[in-house]
């Protein structure tokens, strides 16, 4: 079986609601984006997006099957909210998957730490 690298950075990560998503997949540590990204704050969940500038953000890393990156494509609402592309992790050797917030941006604000607490 072929396993794929996955960032997470909001409701994914431990403790949040959409976590029990991961719960066949293997927590690897925890990371943080290359600069040059930010989050949105989207009211109940965050946006990643590129923007330029020397702000990281904070995830988790986790090994997940192609079942549960189909089944988390669906739940994250792939390819119209987000799009999942490959990115640069700070300390990770090769790019990683991860979820691009594709959705409107008005009214949205930066989460000026880079860390998804709501």
């Amino acid at each position: 079986m072929s396993f794929f690298r996955l960032f997470v950075y909001g409701t994914l990560k431990k403790g949040f609601g959409a976590n029990s998503l991961l719960e066949d997949a293997e927590f690897l540590g925890n990371a943080s984006t290359s600069p040059g990204y930010f989050l949105l704050n989207c009211g109940e969940y965050p946006g990643l997006v590129r923007l330029a500038g020397l702000k990281t953000v904070q995830g988790e890393l986790y090994a997940v099957s192609q079942e549960t990156l189909a089944r988390l494509d669906q739940h994250e609402g792939v390819p119209t909210l987000y799009t999942r592309e490959k990115i640069d992790l700070e300390g990770v050797d090769g790019l990683v998957e991860t979820y691009f917030y594709r959705g409107p941006m008005a009214g949205k604000t930066l989460v000026k730490t880079g860390i998804w607490e709501s």
